[in-house]
């Protein structure tokens, strides 16, 4: 992966629990309070959406990775954070590494490539590195990404949730304000009972449902071009977009190319532009913008 130029902190200085990220203070957080935490919009970003699935391995980051590369390819100023401090994948997704930069204000300075900006917890620790936290230090974290990044001006950023219910989700629905959200499911009975969970915790926490996409939806064969449903019916999927009143925005076809382009650190939209599985990503990605009035 490409590294990025000087390194102007460390991150493996101690690490407090006030300040896990070790950034020079800047008294932009807000600080912990009893009750709800009043929701803040990001500084100098205009939509923000979140992507969840509440299953992992359902290919939610290589969805939220490819949206992001989608709103860029239509000529917004997008970027993606990446949420899961444990297991971060958009430095992977996008062919990046090393330790973001400070601005004069001592505000994390995103990567870039293929047009995105992108920061993540994958950039402050060594790429096999674990993040050996408790609780509390994980919130504060989560908390300096949401708030002490220069986003520099942007259209929409797309937000990489982890996967489940819990802290993490919690803390960005209560903290940021939302324009939607989006989840990610494939069709097997396993990873639909949970996205029932992550469309529930939505509603509960009062975020706009903007829809779900189906993943692996169908393996074409390329030798006899027949469609197989390894997941399982697609019925299943359309029962709960009835049973929830969400809309389906769109199905990715379960396709090799798809995973390996990701490996590669070249999310399918940027590989193969053309192909039809990069126009279902447009597709989704025009959706969305609809919805949450970006055109």
């Amino acid at each position: 992966m490409r590294p990025t130029p000087t390194r102007l902190f460390q991150t493996l200085r101690s690490l407090q629990h006030e300040n896990p990220l070790g950034l020079p203070r800047t008294g932009s957080i807000p600080r912990m309070q009893r009750g709800l935490p009043e929701r803040r919009k990001i500084k100098d970003v205009a939509k923000v959406v979140a992507v969840s699935s509440a299953k992992g391995g359902v290919g939610k980051s290589t969805v939220a990775a490819n949206l992001s590369l989608a709103f860029a390819r239509m000529g917004c100023r997008a970027g993606i954070l990446d949420t899961d401090i444990f297991g971060p994948s958009i430095p992977t997704l996008f062919d990046l590494s090393g330790e973001p930069r400070l601005s004069s204000n001592n505000q994390l300075l995103p990567l870039s490539n293929y047009g995105v900006k992108t920061m993540s917890m994958g950039y402050l620790v060594g790429e096999d590195a674990p993040v050996v936290w408790r609780g509390l230090m994980v919130m504060k974290a989560l908390q300096q990404l949401l708030h002490e990044v220069e986003w520099g001006g942007l259209d929409v950023l797309v937000l990489d949730l982890p996967p489940g219910t819990g802290d993490t989700q919690l803390s960005v629905t209560q903290q940021i304000v939302l324009d939607g959200s989006i989840i990610v499911t494939t069709p097997h009975t396993l990873a639909i009972k949970d996205a029932i969970k992550g469309i529930n915790m939505f509603k509960k926490v009062s975020v706009p449902l903007l829809g779900l996409v189906q993943n692996m939806s169908l393996f074409h064969c390329p030798n006899c071009a027949h469609e197989t449903a390894v997941f399982g019916s697609r019925d299943r999927v359309e029962a709960l977009c009835r049973d929830h009143a969400i809309d389906l925005l769109g199905d990715i076809p379960l396709h090799q190319n798809v995973g390996d382009d990701g490996q590669r650190g070249r999310p399918t939209v940027v590989a193969e532009p053309e192909s039809e599985r990069a126009k279902a990503f447009m597709d989704i990605a025009r959706q969305v913008g609809t919805k949450i009035g970006l055109w």
